[in-house]
């Protein structure tokens, strides 16, 4: 059984346990630790710092000369000598053009995978388990794009959002 699988098998068990569902990954963390079901393992100490210390580089932004908020910190694939693929980071001021074109076509490939996942997810929920009008999804971006270039920070999301489910 996969690490994953693990994970999701003390989800399902949160949920069969009569805890409060829905619910914030921090709760079901508790739970799990308080069960004895989850501890860190020594040998995924470096993994783990390494993902935090990845997450950091993500979250570092930089103004650029025009006064836009962007990351300063881009990851890009590498295939190694023995044709595996490795992630190297490197930053926006500094990387090789070659560096921000696979960072560049990485995070592009990213964003359509999850809008496939989104489309997949979306179809499902409403052939499956909707009983009312069908949620539309719309995957063209550029109006999306164009109000967040003219400074237009309104959300698309419903004001329904904002209220916790019960």
């Amino acid at each position: 059984m996969s690490y994953t699988e693990q994970l999701q098998r003390i989800i399902t068990k949160y949920r069969e346990s009569g805890e409060p569902w829905p619910v914030t990954a921090i709760e079901i963390a508790r739970w799990a630790i308080s069960k004895k079901l989850w501890e860190i393992h020594p040998g995924k100490i470096v993994r783990q710092c390494a993902d935090q210390l990845a997450q950091a580089m993500r979250d570092e932004y930089i103004d650029d000369p025009q006064g836009r908020r962007i990351r300063a910190k881009h990851v890009a694939p590498y295939a190694t000598k023995d044709g595996k693929s490795e992630l190297l980071w490197d930053d926006i001021r500094t990387a090789s053009r070659k560096h921000m074109e696979l960072a560049f076509a990485n995070r592009r490939q990213q964003i359509v995978m999850d809008c496939r996942q989104l489309k997949l997810d979306l179809d499902s929920y409403n052939q499956n388990f909707n009983a009312g009008k069908p949620i539309q999804g719309v995957f063209d971006f550029t109006d999306d794009l164009h109000e967040l270039e003219l400074g237009a920070n309104t959300s698309r999301l419903p004001d329904s959002k904002l209220d916790m489910p019960n």
